[in-house]
C-alpha cells in the first residue's frame, strides 16, 4: 500500500512537470510524429567518414544500408565500381588515419593506432610497428631529415631512428619542484652555514659529494635537461628541424574554479550519481605560457609575448566602462597602466626548408589573433599579421587553435585565413618585408584550403554561387580565376585521391540526404553515384524542396530563410517559425540539414495547413563577419528582431494571421523562443523552448565570454540577454522541454526559470522533463513525446 501511494505521488509530480497528457491531434498528412521520430535508420543511413587508400585504388567509407545497429566499413574502386563491405581482416590491417603525418614526397606515413605508433611504406604497403606499450604514444611526425620519427609518450618527446631503431628521449618534464627549491628554511640554512664554517671535515665531505656528482655526470651519456613543471601540465611539444630547439607550452589549471554538478537519476546502480561538467562563464580559467628548450645550451626560456603588437590594448567595452567611471569621479583619478593581456600560443609551424617558424597567438579575451615570426634562439616574436575584432575572432579557418595556416612553396610566405574584408578569405604575408596579399575576395567564405600536389594551385570549398550552396574550387597558387569543379545545386564535401585525379564527393540537396559520388577532377566532368541509401518507405513521401528566400530586416540587412508552404493556400492560416540551435550555424541552405527531424516535422506541419519559416538569423554561419558578430553584447537583440521581421513577412506576403504565429527551437533556438515569448508576446501566440539557455551567466566560458564578455565586467550584456529577467512578459502558451542529464545546458537552467514563473504567478506554461536525456536526445521515445507535445501546443493555440 505504501509503495502504491509513493507511485501515485511520483506520477502526480511528473504530470505537474510535464503538463497534461499528450493527446492525438487532427492529422491530414501521410506522415505522423511517431513515424518521423523513429530510429533514423528508417530513412536510410548516408555514407560518412570518407577516405582513400594510400595507393589511390580504393575509397573507404562508413555506411549502413542494412539498418544494423552500427555502421560498417565499405569500399569502392576509384572509378566507382566494385562496391562491397570490407572484411574484418582488411579493416584491421588498414593504416590508421588518426594523428597521421606524411613525409614530403608522400612515400611514407607515420600514424597512431590503438595508442601505438606505426610507420607505413606506401609503395610496398609494408607497415612497421614502432611502439608496442601499455601507455599511449601520440603526435607522431617525421624529423626534418625524414630519417627519424618523433612522438610523445607520458608527456615527453622521443625520437626513433628509422635505420636502426635507436630510441632517444629528448625531454624530461617532471612534476613538482626541483629538489632543494621547495622553499628554504632560514633556521636550517643558518645551521648548515655554521657547520661548514666551523668544521673542516664537514667542508671536505661536502666537497667530495659535489666532485662525485660532477664525475658521475661526466661519465654518463648525455641526458635531457630535467625541467620541473610544478603542478602544471605540458603540451604542444615541437622539435625544430635542426633538432636543436624544442618548443612547448605549460598550462596552469585554476585551483579555485568551481565545477557544476549534474545529477543522473536513472542509473544502473539505483543511486543518483553526480556528473562533473564544467565551470560557468567568468570563473577562473587555465592560463598558458610557451617556452623553448635549447638542447645545445641546456637551457630553457620563455617566448617573449610582452612585445607583441597591441598586447596591452584593452577591449573597447573595458575602455568605455573605465571612461564612464572616470567621468563620474571628481577629481579625475590617474589611469592605471594597462597590463599585458593573457595569450595562448599555438604552433610553431616550420617551413619545408627548416629556416622559418611561425606561431599563432590568441588573446584570452579573443579580441586579437596574431601570426608571429619566431626566433627560437632568443624567444623573440615579431608580428606578421594582427586581426583585431572588438566583438570576437572567429570564422571559417580562423576559429580554433592555429586555424588554417601554412607556408607557401617558396618558404618565404605564410598563407592563412582572415576576416579582414568582412568574409573569411585566403591571404599571404611575406616573412621578409611583411607585405600582405589577398588571394580571394568577395561576399563569400572560403573553407578547407589545401595546396595541390604540384604546388601550382589551390583547392578549397566556397559558397560563392549562393550563400546556401557549397562547391569545390581550383585556383592558381598566387590567386586568380576560381574554377568551379562541382556542379549540382546543394553542398559538396570533396576528398581528393592521392594523385589528385579523382574526387570522392559526398553530395546532398535540400530534400535528398547525402550520397557518395565519384568524379574526375575536371570542370564539367559528370559525377557517378556510388551509394543509394534511402529506404522505399522514405522515398514514398514527396518531400518538399523548401524555398530559400531572403528578406530585408528592419535595419536593412539581408536575412535568408527556408520557407515551407501548404499545398493548398490557407487564408489567414497559422504559421510556425523554427529557430536553429548553436547560434553560429547555417540552416537556410540548399543541402540536407543536420536538423533532419525538424525538416520532416516541417513537412508534416505544412501538410496540416501551417506555413513554416526557418531563419538564418543574426549570428548565423555562412554570411561573413557582420552577421556572425551581430549579436555581440546582446543576444536576443538582432537575432530576435530578425524573427519578428520574419513574422511580419509571413503576414504581409504569405497571408498568415498575425494572431496565429508560433515559434520553437532547441538550445540557442530554445533561448530565442523564450526571449520571443517574454519580450514579444504580441507577436508569438505560442512557443516551445527545448533544452534552452535561460540565463547566460550559467553557461560555459568558451562560448559565452566571446559574445557577452564576462558577467563581472559586463553585467549589462548578461541582463539584456538572459530570458530569466523578462519572464514577467509571458502572455502566450509556453512549453518547456529539457533533458535532466543535460551536461551542456544544465537542467538547473529550467529549474530556476520554473521557480521564477511560479513566483510571478504565471499559469500558461508547462515543463516536460526527460530523465535519461542529455543535450542531444538519443531515444526515439523522447523525440516522439517531445514533438507530440509541440504539435499539440500549436494545434490548441494556433488553430482556435
Amino acid at each position: 500500500m505504501l509503495l502504491k501511494k509513493k507511485a501515485l505521488l511520483l506520477m502526480s509530480w511528473f504530470v505537474l512537470a510535464g503538463g497534461a497528457a499528450v493527446q492525438a491531434q487532427e492529422n491530414s498528412s501521410k506522415l505522423s510524429v511517431e513515424k518521423i521520430m523513429r530510429d533514423p535508420t528508417w530513412i536510410g543511413t548516408s555514407p560518412s567518414n570518407v577516405f582513400w587508400s594510400e595507393d589511390g585504388k580504393k575509397i573507404y567509407f562508413s555506411w549502413n544500408p542494412d539498418a544494423n545497429r552500427r555502421d560498417s566499413l565499405y569500399s569502392v574502386s576509384a572509378n566507382g565500381g566494385n562496391l562491397q563491405k570490407v572484411s574484418p581482416q582488411e579493416r584491421r590491417a588498414l593504416p590508421g588515419t588518426w594523428n597521421a603525418r606524411y613525409n614530403r614526397a608522400k612515400t611514407q606515413k607515420v600514424y597512431e593506432k590503438n595508442g601505438d605508433i606505426y610507420l607505413l611504406d606506401i609503395k610496398s604497403g609494408k607497415t612497421q610497428q614502432i611502439t608496442n606499450t601499455v601507455e599511449r604514444e601520440n603526435s607522431p611526425s617525421f624529423s626534418h631529415d625524414e630519417k627519424k620519427v618523433a612522438f610523445v609518450k607520458d608527456g615527453n618527446l622521443y625520437l626513433w631512428t628509422i635505420a636502426n631503431g635507436q630510441l632517444a628521449q629528448l625531454t624530461d618534464f617532471k612534476k613538482g619542484n626541483k629538489p632543494g627549491e621547495e622553499g628554504k628554511n632560514p633556521q636550517r640554512e643558518w645551521l648548515k652555514e655554521q657547520q661548514l664554517a666551523l668544521l673542516q671535515i664537514v667542508r671536505e665531505r661536502e666537497a667530495d659529494k659535489e666532485a662525485a656528482k660532477k664525475q658521475q655526470k661526466a661519465d654518463s651519456p648525455a641526458r635531457p635537461k630535467e625541467i620541473y613543471i610544478g603542478d602544471k601540465s605540458v603540451d604542444n611539444i615541437v622539435l625544430s628541424p635542426d633538432e636543436r630547439y624544442i618548443s612547448y607550452r605549460m598550462a596552469t589549471r585554476p585551483k579555485n574554479a568551481k565545477v557544476a554538478i549534474v545529477p543522473d537519476f536513472v542509473t544502473s546502480s539505483g543511486y543518483t550519481e553526480d556528473i562533473n561538467t564544467r565551470t560557468k562563464v567568468g570563473d577562473a580559467q587555465a592560463t598558458y605560457e610557451s617556452f623553448v628548450y635549447d638542447i645545445s645550451r641546456d637551457t630553457t626560456y620563455a617566448l617573449q609575448v610582452g612585445g607583441i603588437e597591441g598586447i596591452n590594448d584593452q577591449p573597447a567595452y573595458i575602455k568605455d566602462r573605465d571612461t564612464k567611471a572616470s567621468a563620474a569621479k571628481e577629481p579625475a583619478t590617474k589611469a592605471a597602466k594597462p597590463e599585458a593581456r593573457a595569450v595562448t600560443m599555438f604552433g610553431p609551424i616550420w617551413s619545408d626548408n627548416g629556416k622559418h617558424a611561425v606561431m599563432v597567438a590568441r588573446a584570452a579575451d579573443n579580441k586579437d589573433r596574431w601570426i608571429l615570426k619566431v626566433d627560437p634562439a632568443t624567444g623573440k616574436l615579431s608580428t606578421l599579421d594582427r586581426q583585431r575584432d572588438e566583438a570576437w575572432i572567429s570564422g571559417p579557418g580562423i576559429g580554433y587553435g592555429t586555424g588554417d595556416i601554412g607556408f607557401m612553396p617558396d618558404n618565404e610566405q605564410v598563407w592563412f585565413q582572415s576576416e579582414e574584408s568582412g568574409y573569411s578569405h585566403l591571404y599571404t604575408v611575406n616573412l621578409n618585408n611583411g607585405s600582405k596579399k589577398a588571394l580571394t575576395s568577395g561576399k563569400f567564405e572560403v573553407s578547407g584550403p589545401q595546396i595541390s600536389k604540384d604546388k601550382k594551385s589551390w583547392y578549397f570549398t566556397a559558397n560563392k554561387a549562393h550563400p546556401g550552396e557549397k562547391h569545390f574550387y581550383k585556383m592558381p597558387l598566387n590567386g586568380g580565376e576560381m574554377t568551379q569543379l562541382t556542379s549540382g545545386t546543394g553542398a559538396h564535401e570533396v576528398t581528393l585521391s592521392p594523385d589528385e585525379k579523382t574526387m570522392a564527393i559526398r553530395y546532398s540537396y535540400s530534400n535528398k540526404p547525402w550520397e557518395l559520388y565519384v568524379q574526375d577532377n575536371k570542370k564539367g566532368a559528370k559525377p557517378r553515384q556510388v551509394t543509394s541509401s534511402l529506404t522505399e518507405e522514405f522515398k514514398a513521401y514527396n518531400w518538399r524542396e523548401p524555398e530559400v528566400i531572403s528578406f530585408k530586416a528592419s535595419d536593412g540587412e539581408d536575412v535568408y530563410a527556408r520557407l515551407y508552404r501548404p499545398e493548398k493556400a490557407v487564408a489567414n492560416g497559422p504559421a510556425v517559425i523554427f529557430v536553429h540551435g548553436a547560434g553560429y550555424l547555417q540552416n537556410a541552405h540548399k543541402w540536407w540539414s543536420s536538423y533532419f527531424r525538424e525538416y520532416m516535422f516541417h513537412n508534416f506541419l505544412a501538410d496540416n495547413g501551417y506555413t513554416v519559416l526557418d531563419i538564418d538569423y543574426r549570428g548565423s554561419a555562412g554570411y561573413g563577419r557582420d552577421v556572425r558578430t551581430g549579436i555581440y553584447q546582446f543576444m536576443g537583440g538582432k537575432d530576435l528582431s530578425d524573427h519578428v521581421d520574419g513574422a511580419k513577412l509571413l503576414v504581409d506576403k504569405y497571408n498568415v494571421d498575425p494572431k496565429r504565429i508560433g515559434i520553437y527551437g532547441g538550445s540557442y533556438g530554445g533561448f530565442i523562443t523564450l526571449m520571443a515569448m517574454f519580450t514579444e508576446p504580441d507577436v508569438f501566440a505560442a512557443g516551445a523552448a527545448l533544452r534552452s539557455v535561460t540565463d547566460w551567466a550559467h553557461y560555459n566560458h568558451g562560448y559565452t565570454s566571446n559574445i557577452l564578455n564576462v558577467p563581472q565586467l559586463d553585467s549589462l550584456a548578461y541582463a539584456k540577454s538572459s530570458p530569466i529577467y523578462y519572464a514577467e512578459g509571458l502572455k502566450g502558451a509556453l512549453l518547456i522541454c529539457h533533458g535532466m542529464v543535460d551536461t551542456n545546458v544544465h537542467f538547473q537552467d529550467v529549474v530556476r526559470l520554473t521557480q521564477r514563473l511560479i513566483e510571478l504567478g504565471k499559469d500558461n506554461w508547462e515543463l516536460a522533463v526527460y530523465p535519461v536525456e542529455d543535450h542531444g536526445f538519443t531515444e526515439p521515445a523522447s523525440w516522439t513525446d517531445e514533438y507530440k507535445r509541440i504539435y499539440k501546443l500549436f494545434e490548441e493555440n494556433l488553430k482556435k
